[in-house]
């Protein structure tokens, strides 16, 4: 009779038991993680997390204790060393339960129990903490950017009203021309020395008067 044995047995002894728990624990760790029945997956939770947070503070007696569960000096190693600095912030809960569905054999179901922070696919990205002030600035940003692209076109506006002020030095091309025409009126100060020739009339009437 199993009266007053809250704890599954598994079908085993103690010592059985025991090996086997210390067994999956080193695989466990060694793999991070394994799959199995959902039955002994639930016994090894129990069995390995008490172990994992002796883990957290290294000390000679913490070490002896483990190693005094799982009996295998490379697994207590890698718990040690790499293990607990993953798992340092963590309160609790170190392993994941995941059914799988039931075996074909003997339709016994079966499970997969991880590290939970070795698989990064269950793991949620933390967030940046988000405040109305950040919104805020967000908006502020906008209407920002909104003043900038419409302070753009003013500011180019000088920018066309430039070929306005080239429009006098084209102004001294065009009188060019004009101050050309004092040289057309030179033929006209030309005509006193036509008019030379009626004035020496008078001189040859003056010497048919001699002759007579």
């Amino acid at each position: 009779m199993r009266h007053g044995k809250k704890f599954n047995h598994l079908g085993r002894k103690k010592g059985h038991r025991t090996s086997m728990l210390a067994n999956m624990a080193c695989s466990l760790i060694e793999h991070k993680r394994i799959n199995t029945t959902l039955a002994k997956a639930k016994a090894l939770k129990q069995f390995i997390e008490p172990i994992i947070t002796k883990s957290k503070s290294d000390t000679t007696h913490n070490r002896r204790i483990v190693f005094s569960r799982i009996r295998q000096k490379a697994a207590v190693a890698e718990l040690f060393r790499n293990v607990s600095a993953k798992i340092g912030d963590r309160p609790g809960g170190y392993t994941r339960i995941i059914k799988l569905g039931n075996r074909l054999g003997d339709n016994a179901e079966m499970a997969m129990i991880e590290l939970v922070d070795y698989n990064d696919s269950y793991v949620p990205k933390k967030k940046k903490p988000s405040t109305r002030r950040s919104k805020r600035g967000s908006k502020k940003s906008d209407d920002q950017v909104k003043d900038q692209i419409e302070v753009a076109p003013a500011e180019e506006a000088p920018a066309e009203e430039a070929p306005v002020e080239e429009a006098p030095e084209e102004a001294p091309v065009e009188e060019a021309p004009a101050e050309e025409a004092p040289a057309e009126e030179a033929p006209a100060e030309e005509t006193p020395a036509e008019e030379a020739p009626a004035e020496e009339a008078p001189a040859e009437e003056e010497k048919k008067d001699d002759k007579k």
